[in-house]
C-alpha cells in the first residue's frame, strides 16, 4: 500500500476545508481568485480544489494584507516574489 503523501501542488482542499486551514473566510478565498492573487485548480464540474501551496499563498496575502498593503500592492508584491523563484530554479539547473 501506498501512503505516500501527495505533493505540495498537488490540489486537495475544497474551499471550505482551505479556509479553515488557512484562517480566512471562503469568500476572501474567492476575493483574492477574483483579484488574480490565487489561481486554485478545478473539478471537471467547476469546483475549487486548493494545494498546500495554495494555502501558503493565502497565508501570505493575509500577512500582507495585515501590514496595510492593498489587494493591488499584494499582487505585485506576490509577482515579483514569483519572478524571482522562477529566475532562481533557472539559474540553478543552468549552472547544476
Amino acid at each position: 500500500m501506498n501512503t505516500a503523501r501527495p505533493g505540495p501542488d498537488h490540489a486537495l482542499y475544497t474551499i471550505s476545508v482551505a479556509a479553515e486551514l488557512a484562517g480566512v473566510s471562503p469568500r476572501t478565498l474567492r476575493l483574492y481568485e477574483d483579484h488574480g492573487l490565487l489561481s486554485p485548480n478545478r473539478t471537471q464540474g467547476g469546483i475549487r480544489r486548493y494545494s498546500d501551496n495554495d494555502i501558503a499563498r493565502v497565508r501570505r496575502i493575509a500577512e500582507l494584507s495585515d501590514q496595510g498593503i492593498n489587494l493591488a500592492g499584494v499582487k505585485h508584491i506576490l509577482d515579483l516574489q514569483d519572478e524571482n523563484t522562477r529566475l532562481r530554479e533557472t539559474d540553478s539547473a543552468s549552472s547544476g
